[in-house]
């Protein structure tokens, strides 16, 4: 149907459009299927990973991977975990590397791969330093500088003051670590950051309610045939 300045799909469009989809993807699946049996490992892979992976953990992986198939046309994407997994769901990604959903859909394949045991901080000169009992009410009442709220890893957080019936006070969100971790040292409110990030530039607060461990992973679709380079990228990050 056309409109002034736009268009849209018709009655009959909206009942064809997910029936297209699913020949396109099948036709896509076939033809991979096909060229995986050379066993030649090349053409492309496209990946999705956020920067915290991305930085730390992802380098020796792709150091090795690169050096083994220099045929593979690798393109990496930065991006937070609700994205990752749309970009997967929409095939955009052959895979992604992500905090993981505890509570995945069921056309997804995940494979944990790492734990990260997360640390509740400050600058050492903060007034959150000078309380003796920490409780979730007084860190309510100050910043908090964390992921995007669509990330996982807001939602975690979010969800335990939620249960005592606290929001959280939230200003400039980012999704890199490393910029939260320098907003932080500097005093702009605190945080919770994977031990790994933990050095002289923060204080450690003693977290008053259950641990926070977010788990980080492999994810792709169930129902999707994985090309030899992808397999072989799943099979070193194992």
């Amino acid at each position: 149907d056309r409109h002034n300045r736009t268009i849209s799909l018709t009655e009959a469009g909206i009942a064809l459009l997910p029936k297209a989809q699913q020949i396109l993807d099948l036709v896509t699946d076939t033809r991979m299927q096909l060229d995986n049996i050379s066993g030649d490992i090349g053409g492309s892979l496209n990946l999705a990973t956020s920067h915290h992976i991305g930085l730390h953990r992802l380098p020796p992986v792709l150091r090795e991977f690169v050096q083994r198939y220099p045929n593979v046309d690798l393109n990496i994407e930065f991006m937070g975990s609700e994205r990752a997994y749309q970009a997967v769901k929409m095939r955009q990604v052959d895979i992604a590397l992500t905090t993981l959903d505890e509570h995945p859909e069921d056309d997804l394949a995940v494979q944990p791969l790492w734990r990260d045991s997360m640390v509740c901080v400050c600058a050492p000169t903060h007034r959150l330093v000078q309380k003796k009992q920490l409780t979730l009410i007084d860190l309510a009442a100050e910043p908090a500088i964390l992921p995007e709220p669509d990330t996982i890893t807001y939602q975690l957080v979010a969800n335990i003051f939620a249960d005592y019936g606290l929001t959280l006070k939230t200003t400039m969100p980012t999704n890199y670590l490393e910029t939260i971790k320098m907003m932080v040292s500097v005093g702009l409110g605190w945080s919770l950051l994977p031990a790994s990030m933990i050095d002289e530039q923060l204080h450690c607060l003693t977290w008053p309610s259950t641990e926070v461990e977010r788990r980080l992973g492999l994810i792709y679709l169930h129902n999707r045939t994985l090309s030899n380079a992808t397999q072989a990228l799943i099979k070193l990050l194992n």
